[in-house]
């Protein structure tokens, strides 16, 4: 199968795009961040740009896996909208323009957002809540329901909207493993939410099954059970340390805390957990890893600084 991956220098993207050329399939990535001696055909390109459909017009994929999206701890601001919005649009157009059978949007669990009156378990018919205090999120969400959208507008082409759960493990990338690095992780005083979470190599896996089962729809992707925040910061060998709201809001990204949007508090007071029986219904998925061992292999890989 001819699989194109926009997005595709990420370091988990990398690994998907080795994962589906070692099944066999045909991988091209396009990305405009570098991958240097990329092992599979790469092109140095940003999705919306003409360069892009032109490799969608020569290679008419059957399926377009897009990972390329980006949070506000990697870019903040109106770019940030562009590529996610507007970086989405463009590549289901262009799936479209050209033949694609099937295309995946690679998504977040934070979708949903976080607050006190949340679910404890959000399924796939639900809407994004708390965006009010957490504007960073829309361009994400927005991103989302335009791909789930593709679903009743483009009936020709199956697609597959995939919210994963945060990932953990020895690339260090995502949202948890950032939040991680340091040696001290702040919590909001009062508050140990369940985090869930996916080892990377079970990530590359959830989506390599993706490509290959094209189940149409919108769902949830989890592992293991999830596990507190403190439970979390003990097993990675850091020190957390509670604060209170009105103090981290004033100290974050300052004193070697990490870095978040004002709006994230909220994410580290109340839990997104997900109920993901239906990804594992369509597809057969199993994590391999438990939580633990996506947790030990992000602290082999990123020791606690001295």
């Amino acid at each position: 199968m001819r699989v194109l991956v926009p997005g595709a220098s990420g370091l988990i993207a990398r690994k998907v795009c080795l994962r589906l050329a070692s099944a066999g399939h045909e991988v091209v990535g396009i990305d405009r961040r570098p991958w240097h001696d990329a092992p599979v055909e790469f092109h140095d390109l940003d999705v919306r740009k003409r360069g892009a459909e032109e490799v969608f017009r020569r290679l008419r994929p059957q399926a377009v896996v897009n990972m390329a999206t980006v949070t506000s701890l990697v870019m903040p601001g109106e770019e940030r909208y562009q590529i996610n919005l507007g970086g989405t649009r463009a590549v289901f157009d262009y799936a479209r323009a050209y033949g694609a059978e099937h295309c995946i949007f690679v998504g977040r669990h934070t979708f949903y957002g976080a607050g006190p009156d949340s679910p404890l378990f959000h399924k796939e018919d639900e809407p994004p809540l708390a965006l009010n205090v957490f504007p960073e999120l829309a361009d994400l969400v927005a991103a989302d329901l335009y791909a789930a959208t593709a679903l009743w507008r483009f009936p020709e082409l199956a697609t597959s909207v995939l919210r994963l759960s945060y990932t953990l493990g020895p690339t260090g990338q995502g949202t948890l493993a950032s939040f991680l690095r340091g040696k001290r992780v702040p919590m909001v005083l009062g508050f140990d939410p369940l985090f869930q979470f996916l080892h990377d190599d079970d990530v590359v896996e959830a989506i390599a099954l993706a490509v290959e089962r094209r189940p149409r729809g919108v769902f949830n992707v989890a592992g293991p059970q999830p596990l507190p925040l403190s439970r979390v910061i003990a097993e990675a060998g850091r020190t957390p340390v509670p604060l209170p709201e009105a103090v981290m809001r004033s100290l974050i990204g300052r004193f070697g805390l990490p870095r978040l949007p004002p709006g994230a508090l909220s994410h580290i007071k109340y839990p997104v957990v997900v109920d993901a029986a239906a990804f594992r219904a369509a597809t057969a998925f199993a994590h391999r890893h438990d939580e633990l061992d996506a947790i030990h292999a992000f602290r082999a890989a990123f020791p606690r600084p001295r």
